[in-house]
């Protein structure tokens, strides 16, 4: 159990890198998910083609990344597209991450193809999805070198680059960048912030989401937290189904653990993201583990399992941590799932 805490705190700290390389062992595969579909009379996503199995890493799996850089005048950094479908019209420095690229080296990559320069990317500020095979990794940090790309030296990348006051004036490609624009703003202002967080080097051949699942017993006023019995004691683990939504995925998940009447919970962000791209003694592991909190409205008395998992009731410390990251909707990394 020690070394379930210690995982937590590690992530707490955003200091999750190199957590292990042994696979996460996985509680609720698509497979299994697809079974327990079929068991309840309903058709598996996808239709037909979903018999055959999840489809493989990483072709199912578009990694998409952007940056949000601020100057010291509170411009952001944008570049005019030169892509036929939306040539002339403007955006984040953005673009799909290459086969066994980590997102952090998809992102300088694309900063510096599209805009000429260099930064430190220090933290994510997001994690957006849509279904269950996209998922964009949006970075922020401060520009360090090269030089703006003018009009002049146009190419396929990008048409030029250019520091912006206020990008909701120009012709923008889409508007979900300006959110994203007034999350980096009010970041760069705000008294307290989630940690500074990169996604941790750790490999996985499958894309996944863990629960840090956490209640209050009312008998004792103590946090415990959700635990999986499967082999060994470990934080509830799910592959994420490539046709639903991460919020569908959990809620089918959460079903499996608890029964159809489930208790009332809230998703509070992500504590953690794991990605290392490559390939591993034969094995794609261009996956990803997103490790999500998860606060449980009623006291564990009122909150019965009829899986094969527990509540374990953790360090005072360590619970009385986890529930200042609930109360504050800033503490965790923003998880936006696009329906």
């Amino acid at each position: 159990m020690s070394d379930v805490e210690d995982q937590v705190r590690r992530a707490l700290a955003a200091n999750a890198a190199e957590e292990g390389r042994t696979p996460l062992l996985c509680d609720f595969s698509v497979a299994e998910q697809q079974a327990a579909a079929e068991a309840q009379g309903a058709p598996p996503p996808g239709g037909a083609a979903a018999n055959a199995g999840p489809p493989k890493l990483p072709d199912s799996l578009t990694l998409v990344v952007a940056c949000v850089l601020l100057n010291s005048e509170d411009e952001v950094l944008m570049v005019q597209e030169a892509k036929s479908a939306c040539a002339g019209k403007w955006y984040l420095p953005a673009g799909r991450a290459n086969p066994h690229e980590t997102l952090h080296q998809a992102a300088e990559r694309e900063l510096l193809e599209e805009t000429g320069l260099t930064a430190h990317l220090h933290t994510l500020l997001a994690v957006e999805s849509a279904a269950g095979r996209w998922f964009r990794y949006v970075f922020t940090g401060e520009v360090t070198g090269g030089e703006l790309k003018t009009p002049a030296r146009a190419d396929a990348e990008s048409l030029q680059a250019k520091w912006v006051p206020q990008p909701e004036q120009l012709p923008l490609r889409a508007n979900d960048l300006l959110p994203l624009v007034e999350r980096a703003r009010a970041r760069r202002c705000a008294p307290s912030w989630h940690p500074d967080l990169l996604p941790a080097a750790r490999p996985h051949s499958l894309n996944l989401l863990r629960i840090v699942g956490l209640i209050k017993r009312r008998s004792t006023n103590r946090v415990h937290l959700l635990l999986a019995e499967k082999t060994t004691l470990h934080l509830p683990t799910v592959e994420i189904h490539p046709t639903r939504n991460l919020h569908s995925t959990l809620r089918k998940f959460l079903v499996e653990i608890f029964g159809p009447d489930l208790p009332q919970h809230r998703p509070h962000g992500l504590l953690s993201v794991e990605h290392s791209a490559g390939v591993s003694d034969d094995d794609v592991t261009d996956g990803s583990c997103l490790t999500l909190l998860v606060a449980f409205r009623p006291p564990l008395e009122e909150a019965p399992i009829i899986g094969k998992y527990v509540w374990h009731e953790i360090d005072k410390d360590l619970g009385d941590q986890l529930l200042a990251r609930v109360s504050s909707k800033n503490d965790t990394l923003l998880l936006h799932v696009v329906r």
